[in-house]
């Protein structure tokens, strides 16, 4: 089995190639085999013609000796027959596959008449001319030799079928290598990229053809591939830093608390800190659960139509404690509003983003909702007057476990997937969430969701 695709366009091409000629050569012999026939036989016979009356030119020439003299400068076969029926073979061996002359063929030219045959064949072609000398009556008669132009015809034909051959199996063996050695490169990118090379450069030329486009997509795709693999990375890095990080804090204020005595108001202080890592650890698992599922095909999703406004209005008063305490002003702006949903995927929404805003807006800062109907969607503005975004963070905020602030402490009590689940909830509304921020100056998330009745896809 030939497993090289250049050897297989090789084979293919020669091929085709090979049926091609042999096609064309037998079905131009068939187009003009009619003609071809009727040119010979009448050059037959226009030189069986000549022969007779160049010989009755001369004088006192035997007629055996005109005809040694002349027949080779025609390339054809000579038989010059009496009444007798003695034949005179004039070919110098030009032939040895002459076909016999047919007895009627001799009386006819015998008699006076010219004659010229009616065959298919180069070889089977016969012209006969009546010639008289010395007082006798001979039938002289024509035939093709081996140097006929028929063949000669041929033979030029078969030559340059031959060339067509080689040469278009040359240029094709540079050509299938110039179309193929991409492909060879590329098979070696992706023996590169399954052993987690993706660092791949094929350092094409620029073609517009469609290796071209595919060189591109490839290149493109490893791209997109080694920005996987180090999102997958830092997932991981930061999966553990979140996990490894209450569990060292569970682990260590254990160990103090069965190591020593210790008064009962330091114990507690211990133990609420235990208690503490232990909820973050379970929300961080709560949370690593519902990106699973939200990522999934499976995801339950159950829409309803409902008041927005109101939805937003419960989960201000459900974060009271947390703005109360903080002195900070919620400016809200709530019309009524019907959307078509599901609730407690939205409910989620709405804590991240407003518990994000609360948590980054100082003291006795300002907090504004904005509630937006549209012609078939609906807006959601909320802005605070926190710390802000840098440029560079806002590019990376939807990202999981990337936190804005860059300081990866816990007293937020944040893990940096908030966000992320908020985003890919409004996704599977058919929906859009973007950020807008000056640092120093003021943060605005704005979701847009449809109004209309939507359906999970």
């Amino acid at each position: 089995m030939i497993r090289s695709l250049y050897s297989r366009v090789i084979l293919t091409f020669m091929g085709a190639v090979i049926v091609g000629l042999i096609s064309a050569f037998y079905l131009t012999n068939w187009f003009f085999r009619d003609q071809v026939i009727h040119t010979i036989n009448d050059e037959l016979l226009q030189n069986a013609k000549d022969l007779v009356e160049t010989y009755g030119m001369t004088r006192g020439v035997e007629v055996d000796k005109f005809l040694r003299a002349h027949y080779s400068v025609r390339g054809n076969v000579v038989t010059l027959i009496d009444a007798s029926g003695q034949r005179y073979r004039f070919d110098d061996q030009l032939s040895e596959n002459v076909k016999p002359i047919p007895e009627e063929a001799i009386r006819r030219v015998l008699d006076g008449q010219p004659y010229q045959s009616n065959e298919e064949e180069p070889e089977s072609l016969l012209a006969g001319y009546p010639l008289s000398a010395e007082d006798r009556k001979y039938a002289l008669f024509v035939q093709p030799g081996e140097l006929h132009m028929a063949y000669l015809i041929r033979r030029m034909v078969l030559t340059s079928l031959a060339i067509v051959l080689i040469v278009g199996s040359l240029l094709l063996a540079v050509a299938a290598r110039y179309l193929v050695q991409p492909l060879k490169r590329m098979t070696w990118a992706t023996q590169r990229l399954a052993k987690g090379d993706f660092n791949v450069n094929l350092e094409w030329k620029p073609r517009k053809d469609e290796l071209g486009e595919l060189a591109q997509s490839f290149s493109h795709m490893a791209s997109e591939l080694g920005q996987m693999e180090q999102m997958r990375r830092d997932f991981v890095s930061n999966v553990s830093h979140e996990i490894q990080s209450p569990l060292t804090s569970i682990a260590g204020f254990s160990k103090v608390l069965r190591s020593r005595p210790m008064p009962e108001e330091e114990r507690n202080r211990y133990l609420d800190i235990i208690t503490t890592e232990s909820e973050r650890l379970s929300r961080l698992s709560d949370n690593l659960l519902k990106l699973a599922s939200l990522d999934s095909e499976h995801h339950p999703f159950h829409p309803r139509t409902y008041g927005l406004d109101e939805q937003l209005r419960r989960v201000i008063v459900s974060l009271e404690p947390q703005w109360t305490a903080k002195k900070q002003k919620l400016e809200l702006k709530l019309p009524s509003v019907k959307v078509a949903a599901d609730e407690d995927q939205l409910n989620q929404v709405w804590i991240n983003l407003l518990g994000n805003a609360s948590k980054f807006t100082p003291e006795e800062g300002t907090i504004r909702i904005t509630l937006q109907p549209l012609t078939d969607r609906v807006r959601v503005r909320i802005e605070d007057n926190g710390i802000g975004i840098t440029p560079e963070e806002q590019a990376r905020i939807f990202d999981r476990f990337y936190k804005a602030d860059r300081s990866h402490n816990r007293a937020q009590g944040g893990s940096g997937l908030g966000l992320a689940i908020a985003k890919r909830i409004v996704e599977l509304h058919r929906g859009t969430i973007e950020v807008s921020s000056r640092p120093g100056v003021s943060t605005v998330f704005t979701v847009t969701l449809p109004s209309v009745s939507v359906k999970r896809g």
